[in-house]
């Protein structure tokens, strides 16, 4: 079994409470949302992996034209369309579907931006996912990576190890800088990297542009 599918049965399996891990780090998902929201208008087309339960969707898609959810996990889908209905709120630029961040069916050049939220350090290869999202991106389009970094310290070790004990893996260890660098390798022009408190762990706020090759 590959390890991408041992992730993906981690998240099928415990999909059903990953909103009691995100939930405290509401502040800091409000803070990048707002940093987010100053690059998005009324006129984009918006494409967002690996959504999760919906922690960044809910906060942002009202501000777009359209926004298209996706992520690998069918469970995962299915927890975010139940939080939306739960929610009460009318977003009808919002869709849900279940896609492969490594092998997207959309035309080249097709999204004004693409939100990838905590997912790229966990996924084996994702240098897979950003070429596909370059290819997707229109020229000049934006790249929305808010990503949790490492953290020094016993605390953090522990929790991973534990983690690890229920299936869950990291493939790529970063701070701030590093991650940046990454990015900047795969065509893209890093326009912000911050670094925003939260309980879980460190969360990188990254805002990057699709450069000309």
């Amino acid at each position: 079994m590959s390890k991408f599918k041992d992730n993906k049965n981690f998240w099928q399996r415990y999909a059903p409470i990953y909103w009691l891990f995100v939930r405290s780090a509401g502040k800091a998902y409000d803070e990048i949302s707002e940093r987010i929201s100053k690059y998005i208008s009324k006129d984009s087309k918006m494409l967002e992996l690996a959504c999760g339960s919906g922690q960044f969707t809910f906060r942002l898609a009202s501000k777009c034209k359209n926004w298209l959810a996706t992520d690998f996990s069918e469970n995962m889908i299915k927890e975010a369309k139940n939080a939306y209905d739960k929610s009460g709120k009318s977003i009808k630029c919002l869709h849900f579907e279940r896609q492969d961040a490594t092998n997207l069916p959309y035309e080249e050049e097709s999204f004004d931006a693409v939100m990838i939220a905590n997912a790229l350090h966990i996924m084996p290869e994702p240098g897979k996912a950003l070429a596909e999202i370059r290819r997707v991106l229109k020229p000049g389009g934006l790249l929305f990576a808010p990503t949790f970094m490492y953290r020094e310290g016993s605390g953090f070790l522990i929790r991973s190890g534990f983690f690890k004990l229920f299936g869950f893996r990291a493939y790529m260890n970063l701070h701030g800088k590093e991650f940046a660098e990454f990015i900047e390798k795969q065509g893209f022009q890093v326009l912000e990297c911050d670094i925003i408190k939260c309980k879980v762990s460190p969360l990188c706020c990254l805002i990057a542009r699709k450069r000309k090759v």
